[in-house]
């Protein structure tokens, strides 16, 4: 493939795109989808259980949508609440359909079912094959088309298994589902999900919300282990200790806050199933004392919030012609300052995948695509390297990793990291490219430095602690801080705030 033409075009192969695809072709589009990797097998979903918030309509789920709105620090939005909810528990008759099985408890069915990331991946790629989706692993996007007005009509990248040669698809409408961004952590799948998609948005004219909801942490072993031991659901509910042997109240932000402080925490085996306890004995986890110790590694915005700004319920960026699905976006209407782990992310990724691809089959059946479009200039992409990517890697792996930096924040703190990430931006804008394998290694190190940027500028701007967001010099939460921040830019960041709300207000501003 080096040049197409389509009704809507994916940028992303996970859950969210996967979903995108099969929606827009059901409306009748014609339907390209690129993935960076594989579509089908990569990305976190595909390692271990995943699990996933389907409530159907009763008591149980306006509860549940009235406890997330009040543990999100109510940021959220209860209508998306509901209406995400009610498209995933539609979507898991469809997949019922496609003789998928959804496991789970049988006692409480509605509050406890898990996919298997793996075959759940596998068989969404099935369906989008089947719906005549034409899909292309190993081409990852490294630029939008644009018309002189603006509208998104298109992209372009490389063929990392085909001599990184380029390809273009021409579309009337795009949908980025290319995940969120984890810094190059080492966290399980994450190694896709370094902010592309978030940067070509952005430099595409995309807005950005709850960027300062970007610092998830997990618990893993120590060294390597194999993805199924990181993801495992049995290790991440296992109960944990510290060093004296207490057990620690508060889960996992009171280990969180232990390791910070310097203490090691450990995770008890007693309920771990004992083919996990002996893969990780193999390994070598498991220490004299039948327990496993544990370090903290950033998840930023992949299990974090923030994310690209919706603009309504199809899931449209402010860009026209560009929707996006996943963790690209802020989940902030249905999270709210917290993470959406728990079942709310996989709920997520599916109804904003529907929505998406609709919405986007629908602009493209009455675009104009006579219009020339151009590529949308973009940071590290220069045909001379001059610095070397793995510079600017380090420099905001240094700035984003630490649990000093991401987890306890302060005034003090961030600024000295904004003015790092900002005194390196310059170089990665004009310096950062070069041919083949090490333009896309630049042009993700661009990436990485530019969402780093975002999470700092917005969490500096941010002065209270709320949900996943502390900071060590404002450790309360502040009613006159109810809102959510709105931020963007490349070459000069910009933060504003803007006060939650509901859906049908948002859609009267699109009827208005």
């Amino acid at each position: 493939m080096t040049e197409l033409e389509t009704d809507v075009l994916v940028i992303g192969g996970g859950p969210a795109g996967a979903w995108a695809a099969v929606s827009a072709a059901a409306a009748g589009a014609a339907v390209v989808l690129v993935d960076k990797a594989r579509c089908g097998s990569s990305g976190p979903t595909a390692y271990g259980a995943i699990p996933l918030s389907h409530l159907p309509p009763g008591p149980a789920r306006d509860e549940a949508v009235r406890r997330a709105h009040a543990h999100g620090g109510a940021l959220g939005d209860p209508d998306w609440m509901h209406r995400v909810l009610e498209e995933t528990h539609q979507r898991i008759e469809q997949l019922a359909r496609w003789g998928y099985r959804i496991t789970g408890d049988p006692a409480r069915p509605a509050r406890h079912s898990y996919l298997d990331g793996g075959r759940y991946l596998r068989r969404l790629r099935r369906a989008a094959r089947e719906a005549g989706v034409r899909v292309f692993d190993h081409h990852p996007a490294l630029r939008l088309l644009a018309d002189r007005d603006g509208v998104v009509r298109g992209a372009t990248g490389l063929r990392s298994q085909d001599g990184f040669r380029r390809w273009t698809v021409r579309a009337g409408a795009v949908v980025v589902a290319t995940g969120g961004c984890a810094f190059l952590s080492g966290a399980a799948g994450t190694d896709v999900d370094t902010g592309d998609g978030l940067l070509f948005a952005v430099e595409a004219g995309a807005e950005l919300s709850g960027m300062e909801f970007s610092c998830a942490y997990s618990l893993i072993p120590p060294g390597k282990a194999d993805p199924a031991a990181l993801r495992s659901l049995a290790l991440r509910f296992a109960p944990l200790y510290d060093e004296s042997g207490a057990e620690l109240s508060g889960h996992r932000s009171a280990a969180l806050a232990a390791i910070a402080d310097g203490q090691r925490v450990f995770a008890a085996l007693d309920d771990v199933p004992l083919a996990l306890r002996s893969r990780l004995a193999r390994h070598g986890f498991v220490d004299r004392a039948e327990r496993v110790p544990l370090r903290a590694v950033l998840e930023g915005t992949v299990r974090g919030t923030g994310g690209l700004r919706v603009t309504g319920p199809e899931c449209a960026t402010t860009v026209a012609g560009l929707f996006a699905a996943g963790d690209v976006v802020s989940r902030e209407p249905i999270t709210g300052a917290v993470s959406g782990f728990g079942g709310l992310s996989a709920a997520w990724a599916i109804a904003s995948g529907v929505w998406a691809g609709a919405g986007a089959a629908k602009f493209a059946k009455t675009s104009d695509r006579r219009a020339p479009a151009r590529e949308v200039p973009g940071a590290g992409l220069d045909a001379v390297a001059r610095i070397d990517p793995r510079a600017v890697i380090g420099l905001v792996q240094e700035h984003t990793l630490p649990l000093r930096r991401s987890y306890w924040r302060s005034a003090g703190s961030l600024r000295d990291s904004i003015a790092e990430l900002d005194g390196m931006w310059p170089g990665a804008e004009f310096d950062l490219g070069g041919s083949g394998a090490d333009l896309l290694r630049a042009r993700q190190a661009a990436a990485l430095l530019a969402v780093a940027r975002w999470t700092k500028y917005s969490a500096l701007s941010r002065a209270e602690s709320r949900g996943m967001h502390r900071r060590t010099d404002h450790p309360g939460a502040s009613d006159t801080w109810r809102v959510r921040l709105t931020s963007g830019g490349v070459r000069e960041v910009w933060v504003r705030r803007n006060t939650p709300r509901t859906m049908p207000e948002q859609a009267r501003d699109i009827v208005a």
